[in-house]
């Protein structure tokens, strides 16, 4: 296990110390050795664990078997402790496990992207200016896009306060009608106070015209 722990760091040190490395000619032996070591170790470890789980197992029949009564406590002491033993081994050898295939899988990962990269970066200048003035026109129209929406989202929020408020002044309107229709009296107030404010104007309105006329008339004789 300890062996194996190394390797797995050792591993991940080797990566990320060729991480900055952009050279074509970086060897790939060592990583590939690395690899092949970890699989044949993984198998050796996972046989050893489950030999280890059989010598578990045999213990445990051991323990059940007539005659060992008056050593059972010690027994079932001895047999606790292997098998408190057998699960560190397995939840440790797991764990490096899964750290070492996370680790290879990103990398592999990482290589991939760096790979695409460099394989855009040598094309030719045609095909780069090409693409930056496709992706300068894709942003253009998508600009064009948020400005047309922004502008039917104000547009709609427009129509909704208009509707709103179209809606209200009815209300207030039919609230007012509702008050005239309900208490008459005051209608009829209302209306003749309305009928003597025409009538004030048409009397001030003709005294008015009466004095200017009599001014006209008296200004040119």
């Amino acid at each position: 296990m300890v062996s194996f722990s190394k390797l797995c760091t050792s591993y991940s040190s080797s990566r990320d110390g060729r991480r900055g490395d952009t050279s074509d000619t970086t060897p790939l032996l060592n990583n590939s050795t690395q690899d092949r070591m970890f699989d044949t170790m993984s198998v050796e470890i996972e046989q050893l664990l489950a030999k280890l789980t059989a010598v578990n197992d045999k213990m445990a029949e051991y323990t059940n078997a007539p005659g060992t009564a008056s050593l059972n406590a010690a027994l079932m002491h001895t047999l606790q402790r292997h098998r408190d033993i057998l699960q560190d081994y397995t939840h440790e050898f797991h764990k490096t496990k899964g750290n070492f295939l996370a680790i290879r899988e990103r990398e592999d990962l990482l290589g991939s992207v760096k790979k695409d990269i460099e394989t855009y970066k040598s094309g030719s200048g045609v095909n780069n200016r090409r693409t930056e003035l496709f992706l300068k026109e894709h942003e253009h129209l998508r600009n064009s896009d948020r400005l047309m929406d922004d502008t039917i989202s104000i547009a709609m929020a427009t129509k909704e306060n208009m509707t709103s408020q179209r809606g209200m002044l009815k209300s207030i309107q039919s609230r007012v009608n509702t008050l005239a229709n309900r208490f008459p009296t005051i209608n009829n107030l209302i209306q003749r106070i309305n009928l003597r404010k025409r009538r004030d104007s048409l009397i001030l309105g003709t005294v008015i015209g009466v004095c200017t006329i009599l001014l006209l008339l008296y200004a040119f004789h």
